[in-house]
């Protein structure tokens, strides 16, 4: 099973993502991550999907979105030509030495220390899946307390616009 990246253009109103997500579950398939923002056009926004499946599965997600009225465009990211990134705060248990080898490690993957208590520290880290997967492996063994991870979000390289 691949997993498929869609850029997906709509009309900004509520009910829009009730639809879309409404469809995919009708249909059995599942969303492994769904991001939805307003973009530079507050009449419009970008929702980025990412799918599980093969050529059949995603040929069939994109007609069925494109019967969606509310649905502008749909564009299917390929790796090589897409910039792809995720975002994760992490609360990480951070007492005595501890403290500075998790500073050290966070320096190492450009990750950024955004608050700070007694006993605990949460990180901010923004990369690519596989970046955001080693920087959790690293601060395991310090004691995650909580995770919070976006959905991947992705726009295409160079001139070309997603529409």
């Amino acid at each position: 099973m691949e997993h498929y990246v869609l850029s997906v253009l709509v009309e900004n109103h509520a009910g829009v993502l009730s639809r879309v997500s409404g469809l995919f579950s009708r249909r059995g398939y599942n969303i492994d991550s769904l991001t939805v923002c307003e973009t530079y056009n507050p009449g419009q926004s970008r929702m980025t999907i990412v799918v599980r499946g093969d050529e059949y599965i995603l040929e069939q997600i994109e007609k069925q979105l494109s019967k969606l009225v509310e649905v502008i465009s749909i564009t299917h990211c390929q790796k090589e030509s897409t910039c792809e990134r995720e975002m994760v705060l992490i609360k990480v248990k951070a007492t005595g030495a501890d403290r500075a080898v998790i500073i050290e490690t966070c320096n190492i993957f450009r990750a950024h220390i955004v608050d700070v208590a007694p006993n605990s520290v949460i990180v901010e880290a923004t990369g690519s899946e596989d970046k955001i997967s080693s920087l959790i492996r690293l601060l395991e063994p310090y004691g995650i307390m909580e995770l919070v991870k976006t959905g991947l979000t992705a726009m295409g390289r160079g001139e070309e616009v997603m529409k």
